[in-house]
């Protein structure tokens, strides 16, 4: 039923995975007049304030365990922002979505036993993308590609740390707790590497988009429908959000892919895809199928 709590909850997930997707390229374009870790230090900060203003977080354990998301979660937009300064918005999408690949993958590790070769198979075919995206001819990555893998990987440890810590705590001031995290150590690096000081005024609208519009307003659409729809499903709903990426970077910045680029950014999304799929066979893994932030 098109009005069904379902229906709305699934509707609710292709926007959020739309607008996480679309980030990328309003990042893009900001980064051309502000610093990468000052775009994050001051996108985080806006988003803590407006969660803390809701519910402002008490409790020594909710800012231990949040420290610590807080942590994998700005090393993730770091990496991510700044790889997105020396790359495509396109391959940056495409490279941040291996997040889900990884995650499996992750949790074998930490469990100390195999993976499984759905695992390994979405592994070797997102590998097997990543090298057709970025030039089979070289096998080489460019910084920002590497950067952005970092991202990937630290995203995917934010997540384990989300499945371990998120189910003690409300989840507006946890969140609230890792965006300032995110914000104080952004723009401390900042201070340091940038230099500091306030973005441009041309630079605060990306900064409420990214930081009001995706990062609470995405993040609430998500928390919201997955209690409708579970994990699984909205992982695999999610998984979207690079093919939008790409799409929004060929509209809006009119970045094509060759041939070559289009067969790795299919191989790429057929490997989330199947990661995703094969989560909700597996309910270790579900938890971990969904990252909170973009």
């Amino acid at each position: 039923m098109p009005g069904s709590p379902r229906a709305r909850a699934l509707l609710a997930l292709l926007v959020a995975a739309f607008l996480f997707g679309a980030t990328f390229v309003v990042t893009k374009s900001a980064l051309v007049e502000v610093g990468p870790l000052t775009f994050v230090g001051w996108r985080f900060l806006i988003g803590a304030l407006f969660l803390g203003a809701f519910a402002f977080p008490k409790g020594r354990l909710l800012w231990t365990q949040g420290t610590v998301a807080g942590v994998l979660l700005f090393a993730g937009y770091a990496l991510q922002t700044a790889g997105l300064a020396r790359t495509s918005a396109s391959n940056s999408a495409l490279i941040t979505g291996m997040y889900v690949v990884f995650t499996p993958l992750l949790v074998a590790v930490f469990a100390r036993r195999p993976p499984s070769p759905w695992a390994v198979g979405s592994t070797a075919a997102a590998f097997g993308g990543l090298v057709f995206l970025t030039g089979p001819q070289s096998i080489t990555l460019g910084a920002g590609d590497l950067l952005t893998l970092g991202c990937a990987l630290a995203f995917a440890l934010h997540i384990l740390a989300l499945a371990r810590f998120a189910g003690h705590h409300p989840v507006v001031p946890f969140t609230a707790v890792q965006l300032a995290v995110t914000a104080a150590l952004a723009l401390g690096a900042s201070a340091l590497l940038e230099g500091g000081g306030a973005p441009p005024s041309s630079v605060w609208p990306a900064l409420f988009i990214t930081g009001l519009a995706v990062g609470v307003g995405a993040f609430l659409l998500q928390i919201w429908a997955q209690t409708v729809v579970g994990p699984a499903t909205a992982a695999l709903v999610l998984a979207a959000e690079p093919a939008f990426g790409v799409a929004t970077a060929w509209v809006i910045l009119g970045e094509r892919l060759d041939a070559m680029g289009w067969l790795g950014t299919a191989l790429i999304v057929a490997a989330i895809f199947a990661a995703v799929t094969r989560q909700a066979d597996e309910p270790s893994l579900q938890a971990e199928a969904v990252t909170p932030a973009h």
